[in-house]
């Protein structure tokens, strides 16, 4: 293979994962939890922040909001991470490029 070839398969390569790391960054991840809804970019931008807990929060309620917190922030994360690895995945093996 000659390297002109090579080369411009792997400036290829490169926007085609400038491309899909963009793609990945305007798409919009949901995290969900009993009370809480939230979403995210995939640049892990918190977009909008929900309480869907209808009834009032009493100090007794203050660590299960946390926890509710918690997991549907770690709903959303998760969520962006295996699209990332989806998509990103198979670029993997070049010496991590991304």
């Amino acid at each position: 293979m000659n390297m002109q070839k090579l080369m411009a398969e792997a400036q290829k390569m490169q926007r085609d994962i400038t491309k899909k790391q963009e793609e990945l960054e305007n798409t919009m991840f949901e995290g969900k939890s009993e009370w809480i809804e939230l979403s995210m970019n995939g640049k892990y931008e918190l977009k909008s922040f929900k309480i869907t807990y209808d009834e009032d929060i009493k100090n007794d309620d203050k660590e299960m909001l946390e926890d509710m917190i918690n997991i549907a922030l770690n709903d959303c994360l998760k969520k962006i991470n295996t699209k990332k690895n989806d998509i990103m995945g198979s670029y993997g093996s070049m010496g991590g490029l991304f």
